[in-house]
């Protein structure tokens, strides 16, 4: 059984890392004897789907049936909201995938399975609502605090440069595409041809 690792962390905060969730999905995979086909990360928050690159690349992957079952550490890593996961779970359902999460068992075989997610999806779109309205209020206070308000920079993101460095001697070597090196930063083409003009000091 293939099953596809899920983690989200929001580019708000940048002392997230998505091994928190990622490591403990790994061991529960190792245990239960279950082969891990990828894993989809992203550095968004839940309502920005336009940055959620992998995340489309996970439903892509999901419609061409490359795994069978989607993991996720906790529901609010992967929907925004209860009707996006009703709308995605159903997607999934019609070619065969199921959804489980670490740290909410349930199961949807059941009646009180089904109400169980449902509760559970309520309370993380709740918290979801709480989390952005605090936000909001935070970024109306810095700025009338003349503060800069805006989206972090891709390099700003914990290990970006290590890994962009790790990739860029591959790239240069050969031995992956700007395609692939794009998926594997999770970032986009244009992002990465414009920090690659950077490095050859073109213009962007």
């Amino acid at each position: 059984m293939k099953v596809a690792l899920v983690s989200r962390v929001s580019t708000s905060d940048k002392e997230q890392d998505p091994e928190t969730q990622l490591m403990p999905m790994r061991d529960f995979c190792a245990a239960q004897g279950l082969e891990i086909y990828d894993e989809y990360t992203d550095y968004a928050s839940a309502n920005d789907l336009a940055h959620r690159v992998r995340w489309r690349d996970l439903l892509d992957d999901a419609a061409k049936r490359k795994f069978t079952v989607v993991l996720v550490f906790k529901l609010d890593r992967a929907f925004r909201s209860v009707k996006h996961m009703h709308d995605t779970l159903a997607a999934w359902e019609l070619v065969g995938v199921s959804f489980k999460s670490l740290r909410e068992p349930f199961d949807t075989s059941t009646a009180l399975g089904r109400l169980l997610l449902n509760l559970l999806a309520s309370l993380a779109e709740f918290e979801l609502e709480l989390i952005r309205e605090r936000v909001k209020a935070g970024m109306d206070r810095a700025r009338r605090q003349g503060k800069h308000i805006g989206r972090p920079k891709v390099t700003d993101r914990k290990g970006f440069s290590r890994r962009f460095n790790e990739v860029l001697v591959r790239l240069n070597a050969g031995d992956i595409s700007r395609r692939r090196a794009a998926k594997e930063l999770n970032i986009g083409y244009a992002t990465l041809k414009r920090l690659l003009d950077g490095q050859r000091g073109e213009p962007a």
